[in-house]
């Protein structure tokens, strides 16, 4: 199988959010038949939905891989996992460590099990702002330029903190 260009958001907003998000950085260098090429800086952002929480901190990056997408986002429960999350509690709720895998290539896939692109990543700026640093070309399959997706969301309070 030959590389994939893939991109990984990681948030969180417990226990030292910062700190956990690059744990969560540390745990993808440790990926197999995959390299971490860029990170983008730390973003701080109130939450969404649920809003009775503590704020998120926020970062992307993009990874290059051989694994499959399936397999890839395996790995980033697993990570999610090992660093005390625990998923089925309420959505968008508090959360150690959330690892998204935001897009794999030019991978359209609706699954029950995973939709590719990210399904709410063209409304969210604590995602795009981050894309965006990391490439200001990058096209979203489906949905058009990150950065004109970015303006789209210009009502959103994201304030970028420092490199990660």
């Amino acid at each position: 199988m030959s590389d994939v260009t893939a991109y990984i958001g990681l948030g969180s907003n417990l226990v030292d959010p910062a700190a956990q998000v690059r744990a969560g950085l540390t745990a993808l260098q440790h990926l197999p038949q995959t390299e971490i090429k860029a990170c983008s800086s730390l973003y701080a952002s109130a939450p969404v939905g649920l809003t009775n929480q503590p704020d998120f901190v926020n970062a992307a990056c993009r990874v290059r891989t051989q694994l499959p997408a399936r397999a890839l986002m395996q790995a980033l429960l697993d990570i999610e996992k090992q660093h005390g999350r625990v998923r089925g509690a309420a959505k968008g709720g508090p959360r150690t460590l959330d690892l998204d895998l935001l897009l794999y290539g030019d991978l359209v896939l609706n699954d029950p099990d995973l939709t590719l692109p990210h399904p709410r990543l063209h409304e969210r700026a604590f995602v795009l702002y981050p894309l965006c640093e990391l490439d200001a070309r990058l096209v979203i399959p489906g949905r058009g330029r990150a950065t004109d997706l970015l303006a789209a969301c210009a009502g959103q309070q994201v304030e970028r903190l420092e490199r990660c």
